[in-house]
């Protein structure tokens, strides 16, 4: 996460109901723990929540395909957003899909604006260094170049709903079908056609490569 960002969120937390946690690490913390800490301005509950919610968040950005500065943005809002309900979030085992719908809303959003407003140039000054690419979840290092070509030729639907079943932590269903704006029955059928396809694009770009030897 930028300094920019981390100064705005260290902004927006309290200071003056600091919670103590005693002699357990904060990796040991339960979600519904790490919300109380953070709520009441502890730093390092923060730093914990992010680092495991950081990666669905930005799987979730990436799957709507905008460009790196809104990307950034995107995610940057996402995470003030969490600041100001962290002590308000009613069911904590539910953060996942609180972040995801919480990021497609702000995609949409971005995506709108980015649609009525006039290109510009954009400062890159965000890369997205935490999320794992679909490839990095399903291959190792040799059959990822084949891998990453036969996923750009699926359509970007396909590609968007493969990138959500491939979250880190996992999304449910359900906040997956919210997302997508598809029914949840649909979920499971539509990714074994996508990972058919997704097979049979890469073994077509195998026996290319096998004749080209």
């Amino acid at each position: 996460m930028k300094l920019e960002t981390q100064q705005k969120i260290n902004g927006a937390m309290p200071r003056n109901c600091r919670a103590g946690l005693g002699f357990r690490s904060v990796q040991d913390l339960s979600t519904a723990e790490l919300l109380a800490a953070a709520g009441g301005g502890d730093s390092q509950a923060w730093n914990q929540l992010v680092e495991r919610y950081e990666r669905l968040v930005w799987s979730v950005v990436r799957s709507f395909r905008l460009d790196e500065a809104a990307s950034a943005d995107v995610a940057q809002t996402v995470w003030l957003r969490l600041v100001e309900h962290c002590d308000r979030i009613r069911n904590p085992d539910g953060l996942a899909s609180w972040l995801a719908t919480t990021t497609r809303h702000e995609a949409i959003r971005t995506s709108k604006m980015q649609r009525r407003q006039t290109p510009t140039d954009f400062e890159f000054d965000v890369e997205d260094t935490t999320a794992v690419g679909f490839d990095e979840l399903l291959v190792d290092s040799e059959d990822r170049a084949t891998l990453v070509v036969a996923f750009r030729q699926l359509p970007e639907d396909s590609q968007q709903l493969l990138r959500l079943l491939t979250t880190d932590p996992p999304l449910d269903y359900e906040t997956i079908a919210e997302i997508i704006g598809r029914p949840i029955g649909s979920i499971g059928p539509t990714r074994a056609r996508c990972l058919d396809r997704l097979r049979t694009l890469m073994a077509a770009a195998e026996r290319r490569d096998g004749a080209g030897d």
